[in-house]
């Protein structure tokens, strides 16, 4: 089989999930380019976890097209899945594993030979400084160490596409810092996040494209500085810009489906 080409590194056309007559999805597109982070906004209940659930092959769409990398997640869904990851708001981990054991049972999960999963499995603890704690069970581990440990399983099998939600709530200072250094490293390697968070401040800082989504569709896209134009709030902060974005997208009538 020839390996599929695409620029795209996650591409939605018309994706539509609706819940008990309700839309959580609808007809939503979206387009996220290789090497870019991307962060994905909105008020609680716009759609934004059943996306990304429904990408990552945890739910199943009405309709509609999800692509990672050029595959197809409905057609081919084990080749869409070996290159992202998925790491949802409060991740599960196993207690009684030390965070060694936990990447070495990740990695045989993806099929990853024992050598390599160990170099692997060094190499991530060292960079999110957990090596000092690696023999340690994870049960031990403070909200900062679990999270870190779950980015690290996240990372093992070396996806191109990382998809997260809310991978910093609950983090202290610190713990916050180190994680997204670590996430700017990764997309400086050619990687693609696409990030959900209610903490604006980050999505700011770290983002290079944003995606609003209010009502199932995407409201507005583009860099920060695109949004403050069509939000005519030049030099606002992300905060100001997305409130002003949202509560305009609100108070539009809805339209029949």
């Amino acid at each position: 089989m020839t390996e599929a080409v695409s620029s795209s590194a996650l591409s939605i056309k018309g994706l539509l999930k609706h819940f008990e007559g309700k839309y959580a999805v609808d007809r939503l597109d979206l387009d996220i380019q290789g090497g870019e982070f991307h962060a994905l906004l909105g008020p609680n209940g716009a759609g934004k976890t059943t996306t990304l659930r429904i990408v990552a092959g945890l739910l199943k769409a009405d309709a509609g097209q999800v692509s990672v990398l050029g595959h197809d997640v409905s057609r081919d869904p084990q080749v869409a899945k070996r290159e992202m990851a998925f790491l949802p708001d409060d991740p599960l981990l196993y207690g009684k594993l030390s965070a060694l054991e936990y990447l070495e049972f990740v990695a045989g999960l993806w099929a990853i030979d024992a050598n390599t999963a160990a170099n692997r499995a060094t190499d991530l603890l060292k960079w999110l400084e957990l090596w000092d704690k690696a023999d340690q069970q994870t049960e031990g581990y403070s909200r900062g160490m679990r999270q870190k440990l779950a980015l690290a399983g996240a990372l093992i099998h070396q996806p191109k596409l990382m998809i997260l939600d809310e991978p910093l709530t609950g983090l202290d200072a610190h713990a916050a810092r180190s994680v997204k250094d670590m996430l700017v490293d990764y997309v400086k390697q050619g990687n693609t996040i696409v990030l959900t968070t209610h903490i604006l401040e980050i999505a700011e800082r770290l983002s290079g494209r944003i995606s609003i989504i209010q009502r199932g569709k995407i409201a507005a896209q583009g860099t920060l500085e695109e949004l403050r134009e069509q939000a005519g709030q030049q030099g606002a902060t992300l905060e100001d810009v997305f409130l002003n974005l949202t509560d305009a997208q609100a108070s539009t009538p809805v339209a029949d489906k």
